[in-house]
Parts: C-alpha cells; structure tokens; sequence
C-alpha cells in the first residue's frame, strides 16, 4: 500500500482508557495523524453501566454514581488548548427536550461540525432520533452512528438471545433512517454495523465474527441503495471485519473507497498497520486516510472561528 500523504482520525475521543489529553496530542504525534475528530458520548439512564468506570473520566462522576459521559465541555476545552488539531463533534441524548435544538445551538455558538457520537438505547428510526438528523441534515453535520444488535444467534441452538448492550436496533432500522433522512450523511460504525459485512451475519453467534466473510452482506445493498450512507473503519470492529477475510477487505475498500474513512475509536495502530498489508491504490489510501473527511467536514475553523 502506498503511504497516504496525510492521516485524519476520523473517530477519537479524549479524556477516557485513563489517559489525559495531553497524551492523545502525543499518540496523534506519534502515529503522524494531522488531526482528529472528537466526539461526545451523552449517556442517558438507559446507557448507565458499571463498565463505563474503566474507561470513562471520573471526574464526572455524579453523587449518585451515574455518568454524563463524554460531555461537550472536554471537548471544547481540548481543541481551545491545542487549536488546529480537531474537529468537534457532539450528539446531545435524542430523549432530551429539545435536542435538535442543542445540536443547533452547539453548532452555531461552538462551530461543532459533526453530530456525534449517535450511541443511545433508542432504536435509529425513533422519531425523536430522526427529528436530530434532520437538524444534522439541515445543518450540514454528519451523523456517526453506533450500532449494536439486540440480538444474537445461540451458538448451540441459533435462537436469538437478547443482548443487553444495544445501540439503534439493526440495520433495518438503520435503512428506514436512511429513508427518511436522505439530506443527511450517516456514518455507520461498530460491531453490529461491521458484522453485516458478511452474509452469515444473522447465523453468528460472535459480536465480533470471523472467518471468511461469505456472499450477500447487507452492507453491500446499502452502500449500493443510499448514497448518504459512509462507514469509519475504526475500532475492534472496523479492524475485525477487514482482517477476517484480507481479500475481501482489498475489494470492499477499493469498491467503495469515496464512503469510508480512516479512524481508531482509541489508542494504537492495527488498522493503519494491517491497512498497509493490502494492495491499495494511491487514490484510494488518499480517500481513506483524509481525503473524504475533509470532503464532509473542511478542515478550515476547526479552531472553533
């Protein structure tokens, strides 16, 4: 793969995994990423666990114990400490009063540029969830979007198993948002998005599945079907579904290379790493790793002017 001439983390938070922000401005350094996209994670009741305690800044711990999570003050404070260096995003909780209005606000007082991290209990066509991505749409902020299935397979018997930890439903709730919302540019992300890379992915008991990805994915028909619909590679599963199957991920990112962006969710280097195993274009590394990030957000102003 030819080195891409610049990086842009299309997927970063800060604050979190125990480390401050001067060390993600280091980590960034480290791994050459120009810039980065920070998101907010606005954790409602119905997304309080127990396991955010490891991972999440503990100086936002509530007295009663609960989380604000990722809010849009650490945010802000971060890209006003090291100016030029990112891209704000933030998603107010769509159960909010007024939500689309804060994400308004947000975006006129704050310049933020990107609706998200969409990472809610709700299921993606909720109608308060498509009242925020119009406002997105209008405003011209795309949406990255968590999924997590609500269920999956049994792996002795196939029966469907509830899982606890979901985030939008499944992808048919994730086509019916891309219906309603064709002004807006929806970026899918995580297991339950990456999972649908493959055609088995009804039968597979694994959140993170594995092996060689078979025919009749249901990403394919909707990359095909909506054009308002791009993906980030970052994460576990980003990563995962493309090293499951290396010559199919050759073939996916070169087949839609104007739809997916390079991102890491955290701290590391396996994707960029096993990216560089595969015979890639130049143009498409260019896309990838930049190009269609600063199409959907210009890196101008990232300064918050």
């Amino acid at each position: 793969m030819p080195a891409p001439t610049r990086l842009v983390d299309s997927h970063q938070h800060v604050l979190w995994h125990q480390r401050d922000d001067y060390s993600l401005v280091n980590d960034l350094d480290a791994h050459g990423i120009a810039s980065a996209w920070l998101l907010s994670w606005c954790l409602g009741p119905a997304e309080q666990s127990g396991d955010h305690a490891s991972y999440l800044n503990p100086a936002h711990t509530l007295p009663d114990g609960t989380h604000p999570g990722i809010p849009l003050s650490d945010l802000l404070a971060t890209r006003n400490k090291f100016p030029g260096r990112f891209v704000v995003g933030y998603c107010p909780h769509p159960a909010w009063p007024g939500a689309p209005a804060m994400l308004e606000a947000a975006h006129r007082m704050h310049n933020v540029q990107v609706c998200g991290e969409w990472k809610f209990r709700l299921e993606f066509d909720d109608p308060r969830c498509l009242a925020l991505f119009h406002t997105a749409g209008k405003l011209g902020l795309p949406v990255v979007l968590h999924l997590d299935v609500p269920q999956l397979a049994d792996p002795h018997g196939g029966e469907p198993i509830f899982q606890p930890a979901w985030y939008g439903g499944t992808v048919a709730r994730l086509e019916s948002a891309l219906q309603a919302c064709p002004e807006t540019t929806f970026i899918g992300h995580a297991p339950g998005f990456w999972r649908e890379s493959s055609g088995d992915a009804d039968a597979s008991p694994d959140q993170y599945p594995t092996g060689p990805v078979t025919p009749g994915g249901r990403l394919y028909r909707l990359f095909d079907t909506y054009p308002n619909l791009c993906a980030d590679l970052s994460a576990g599963s980003g990563c995962n579904a493309l090293a499951r199957d290396p010559a199919h991920a050759a073939a996916f990112l070169t087949r839609y290379a104007d739809r997916l962006l390079f991102g890491r969710d955290y701290y590391g280097r396996e994707l960029h790493e096993f990216l560089q195993t595969l015979p890639l274009a130049a143009d498409v590394v260019e896309k990838i790793y930049w190009r269609n990030a600063e199409r959907l957000v210009p890196p101008a102003g990232n300064d918050g002017t």
